[in-house]
């Protein structure tokens, strides 16, 4: 009888879809899955049902499903895969292999311009000299594949584009007299008020509640299965065997081809920092030379009333006992240490300068009595100031973003649903102190604190929390003109955030019978997956209705994993396109190997988690990253966790260094963040090329990425293997 075996293929060795060369290990013959089939066929069924559900709330809300697991759930086949050629002349193999001539035209080019670069490495067949257009705000700007490289290589004409025109003009679709009004939590939308009598809603899709619980509850039992979860062990141990020996045959061939690519290197491709807290994206000490120099410049401005009397920022120092002479990083106390593990009230403290709430509302507050006037500052100097502070030598957040130049960020800025007014107070904020930058899109974070807020009587229930939350977005939606900021900001905003310490207990089981949120009117938080639900719900009638208008839509992005219960992270399967964190997956095979098959992007910050909730050395980021799970850098709260005036490069040295990431590692993380962001996909062709979204090595273009064909090769086969075994297990 045969049985399964282990081969080594050399890179000359196709086999089939297999057609970037290099050397390839698989598992031929029976068994290949370590598992009696019938527990094969058990999983795989359990498996693919999973992955239909997370289709399906995907679709409905308009967020992304990788397009390569769409057509195996509708074939049970891997999707045919387009021509693709190599180049005729394989440097880095000339090097490996000591061909003489082919090695000295290798070194020749690895010394060349750009322009003699694409002059003499032969184009793909889809990368032919046709014109490419990315279709910016209002306007169209024609680039030619063959010629744009060296130009806009460091992004210069692409900012200066940028900065030419108002970032804050966007298309203003007329009123459409839609009305609506909220049913057991959910806003339903209609056409005008005939029909709102009539209960004739418009046909907009969405899942009900009672349909969220059962497929959260068949999620439950699915990674409760003992069959599936030896599945799963044995698959994720696999994997990271797998990539291990792919490193070891081709790690010398993947750094001999990106020798071959001149100039680009990891400093020089694009990074986002796909999560991170407004509030917190400096470090502590440009937080503490912000502070002494307002001190120093604006001692006599009016920060503050309390109990009817004006407070100067010199009178709120004075009553700390403090000047601008003598604060210093240790007085401040903002940086989290060994007192904050596992302690996240601690944690949030540390957000108070000097231990002081007063310098938190008054620095780090979009909505306080200057209206926010120093933290916009602090993001982006103002501009009556700007010079004063460039003189100094002092740039501030957004401003060394744009010196960088390769780094992007997605900073999240808090709506707390205490008041309906929150949102117009925002979009003030932004446009009056023009806080917008190419390098920047925010990400709106809701904090779970009803309870908090029912304690102190500021809302009767959680329906009004919802009302608070999204009435001014459906409002905005159905007539730009009722506010034309919100309109304008919103354009710049990507998704929604739910955060919180998901440590907190909870009853983590959800029934369909729970109260609605109009008679969630206790002082219990209502659980985790309760909060997320309702978020996603009124997002997908959101996105339907500003998608019909032509406005952008929105994604949900939480944060999950972090701590607390699995069941956090089957709402998140569901409901969410990306997640930040993720650690809890290490304990939950099942649910990690359908992350992987679904390809959910996790932005995850090893140093913030250090601090909080697990050891560095424990970490799972290299163990996910092996296993092919779309993990990212992050740096969540600089503030905290960091000391450089670049902490994402912090991040990534910091990992580098304890994980022996190579350089080919780093950018395959960079590159997961560039798609994992809410940037312009027009800007993601020009980072990463015009065919990034496609699967595999089709969609990489190494002059821009730095990383070789061979890697995403890797990654797209080993992915179609894994789903091969489930799909023939079904079939």
């Amino acid at each position: 009888m045969a049985s399964a075996r282990l081969l080594v293929r050399g890179p000359g060795d196709g086999r089939g879809r297999n057609i970037v060369p290099f050397q390839r290990v698989s598992v031929c013959g029976i068994h290949v899955t370590g598992v009696p089939f019938d527990e094969l066929v058990r999983s795989a069924e359990l498996l693919i049902n999973a992955l239909n559900l997370r289709r399906n709330y995907m679709d409905i809300s308009h967020q992304s499903f990788p397009t390569g697991l769409a057509y195996y759930l509708d074939h049970h086949e891997a999707p045919p895969r387009p021509t693709f050629k190599q180049s005729s002349v394989d440097y880095g193999g000339a090097v490996l292999k000591f061909d003489s001539a082919k090695a000295d035209q290798y070194i020749k080019l690895s010394t060349c311009s750009s322009e003699e670069l694409c002059n003499a490495i032969p184009l793909r067949e889809h990368e032919s000299r046709s014109e490419h257009h990315m279709h910016m705000t209002g306007t169209i700007m024609t680039i030619k594949a063959g010629t744009h490289r060296e130009s806009c290589d460091s992004q210069e004409d692409l900012d200066r584009f940028l900065k030419a025109s108002d970032a804050w003009t966007c298309y203003v679709p007329p009123d459409s007299k839609y009305l609506y009004r909220w049913e057991r939590g959910v806003v339903q939308i209609y056409r005008n008020e005939e029909d709102m009598i009539a209960r004739h809603p418009l046909n907009y899709r969405n899942v009900t509640f009672v349909k969220y619980v059962e497929d959260l509850s068949r999620l439950s039992d699915m990674i409760a299965d003992g069959p599936l979860k030896s599945f799963c062990y044995r698959r994720l141990s696999y994997l990271s065997s797998k990539f291990k020996m792919h490193v070891l045959l081709n790690e010398l061939h993947e750094l001999a081809l990106q020798k071959a690519v001149p100039h680009r290197d990891f400093y020089n491709i694009k990074k986002v920092d796909t999560h991170i807290h407004a509030a917190s994206s400096m470090n502590q000490k440009h937080l503490l030379r912000f502070i002494k120099r307002t001190l120093r410049s604006c001692a006599d401005e009016v920060v503050a009333v309390h109990r009817g009397i004006p407070k100067t920022l010199r009178s709120v120092f004075e009553e700390m006992n403090l000047d601008a002479y003598d604060l210093n990083v240790d007085l401040l106390d903002v940086h989290a240490d060994r007192n904050t593990f596992h302690r996240f009230d601690k944690f949030n403290a540390k957000y108070n300068p000097v231990g002081e709430s007063r310098l938190r509302e008054v620095f780090l507050k979009t909505d306080n009595y200057m209206n926010g006037t120093y933290f916009a500052r602090i993001i982006k100097a103002s501009k009556i100031i700007t010079s004063h502070f460039l003189i100094n030598g002092q740039r501030e957040v957004i401003a060394d973003l744009e010196e960088n130049k390769y780094t992007y960020v997605e900073p999240r800025i808090s709506i707390y649903c205490k008041s309906m007014s929150e949102w117009s107070k925002l979009a003030s904020w932004a446009l009056r102190n023009d806080v917008h930058s190419s390098h920047v899109r925010w990400l709106v974070q809701v904090p779970r604190l009803y309870d908090i807020y029912r304690i102190n009587n500021l809302l009767n229930n959680f329906q009004e929390f919802l009302n608070n939350l999204f009435d001014p977005l459906f409002q905005v939606s159905v007539n730009p003109q009722s506010n034309i900021e919100l309109h304008k900001f919103l354009t710049h905003v990507i998704g929604f955030d739910s955060v919180d310490d998901e440590s907190k207990p909870e009853n983590p089981i959800l029934s369909e019978n729970m109260r609605s949120p109009d008679e969630w009117n206790d002082e219990e938080n209502p659980p985790y997956a309760y909060y997320l639900y309702y978020m996603y719900a009124n997002m997908v009638t959101l996105n339907q209705l500003r998608k019909e208008r032509g406005l952008n839509t929105f994604v949900l992005r939480p944060h999950c994993g972090e701590a607390g219960p699995p069941s956090h992270l089957s709402a998140a399967f569901l409901l969410a396109e990306n997640i930040s964190h993720g650690l809890i997956l290490r304990k939950v095979p099942a649910l990690q190997y359908a992350y992987y098959l679904a390809q959910i992007y996790i932005a995850m910050s090893p140093l913030s988690n250090n601090s909080l909730f697990l050891r560095y050395h424990r970490n799972p980021l290299p163990e996910y990253f092996e296993r092919g799970l779309k993990v990212t850098l992050s740096t969540d709260d600089p503030l905290q966790f960091h000391y450089t005036k670049e902490p994402l490069m912090e991040e990534y040295s910091v990992a580098t260094q304890a994980w022996k990431l190579s350089t080919c590692d780093m950018c395959e993380l960079a590159r997961h963040s560039v798609i994992m962001s809410g940037f312009p996909d027009e800007m993601k062709q020009h980072w990463l090329g015009p065919n990034y979204k496609r699967e595999g090595p089709e969609g990489n273009d190494i002059t821009r990425t730095n990383i070789p064909d061979l890697r995403l090769a890797y990654r797209h086969e080993t992915l179609l293997d894994e789903l091969d075994n489930l799909f023939k297990g079904v079939t």
